[in-house]
């Protein structure tokens, strides 16, 4: 079958800036696919082109097998957005906000409130649903604004854009919707998002792509991307000044080194035979380490290594 979302050479320009230069996506079916970047970087203009609320100047993409710009309401059919805000009505309970966005997709007054029961329960509203919205915690707003997007028919939605679903949300409310997507991902919705939150991106991705100056700088799965571009690190604290002498005698030259502190960086694979190894080498008399720490590389150190020199392009 063909990917969820492809696009190629995606070029968007407002007034002098390039927000998008040539970005090229592949997305295949079924998989949470996490788009990184800092501010500025393309990120939601790139939501907005495959949602097919704004047109690039250059390039192509289809997503669910529908070109976004010759066919913008086969697309629609076939997606659901959710912004970074949740749109609900506070005047309305959760069951009503549900009922209201069932009837103005097309289904029936009976077919909406089956369906609307059958998502609030899905998300774990039903006891909330005869509660106004207003009342709601940000969490409970954000997965009411999830099931919104899904009121119609299951399997009607291929594809959800998430464009920083979780930001300004508490950790418990944060978990909850990580919980939600990934029951999302595994009945077969395509999962598009966007996020400022590198540990929200390493635990929900199948893949990523990291966004700089409106280009993708790298991709691939989380495990890969930390392999490629970041290290684990062993940091060891000398016992005194002599021993932080012997121990920088004893590493490489791709050891760190912070005298003040008297601390070293050295590089590892992260395993404990390769730790134990590296401490017996470094310090044979067991004197002069007074501790040590494992650093495990970590998608904050990707995104730096990656995004260091590319400044925001547009906010």
């Amino acid at each position: 079958m063909p990917p969820a979302i492809e696009a190629t050479g995606l070029t968007k320009t407002y007034g002098d800036v390039r927000v998008l230069d040539a970005l090229d996506l592949h997305v295949p079916r079924g998989t949470v696919f996490a788009l990184l970047g800092p501010n500025g970087a393309g990120k939601t203009t790139t939501v907005r082109i495959l949602s097919t609320l704004t047109t690039p100047d250059a390039g192509h993409a289809r997503v669910a097998g529908h070109d976004v710009v010759t066919a913008r309401s086969r697309v629609r059919r076939a997606i659901s957005l959710t912004g970074q805000f949740a749109a609900v009505d506070e005047t309305q309970t959760g069951a009503e906000n549900l009922w209201t966005a069932a009837r103005l997709s097309g289904l029936s007054r009976p077919a909406a409130a089956r369906r609307a029961a059958e998502l609030l329960d899905r998300f774990g509203l039903t006891e909330a649903g005869g509660r106004l919205t207003k009342t709601y915690s940000g969490g409970m707003r954000r997965r009411l604004d999830l099931a919104a997007g899904l009121v119609r028919d299951p399997g009607a939605t291929q594809v959800m854009f998430l464009d920083e679903p979780t930001t300004g949300l508490d950790p418990r409310s944060r978990r909850e919707l990580w919980q939600a997507v990934r029951e999302l991902s595994d009945a077969g919705t395509t999962v598009f998002l966007t996020t400022q939150y590198l540990e929200e991106a390493d635990r929900l991705a199948d893949r990523i792509a990291v966004l700089g100056l409106g280009r993708t700088l790298a991709e691939g799965t989380p495990a890969e991307l930390k392999a490629r571009y970041a290290a684990h690190r062993l940091d060891v604290v000398a016992s005194d000044e002599q021993s932080y002498v012997r121990l920088t005698e004893r590493t490489s030259p791709a050891a760190t080194r912070d005298p003040e502190t008297r601390t070293l960086g050295v590089p590892t694979d992260g395993s404990a035979a390769h730790v134990r190894e590296l401490l017996d080498t470094l310090d044979p008399g067991r004197r002069d380490i007074a501790r040590f720490g494992l650093h495990t590389a970590t998608l904050d150190d990707v995104f730096l290594t990656l995004t260091a020199d590319k400044e925001p392009s547009r906010v």
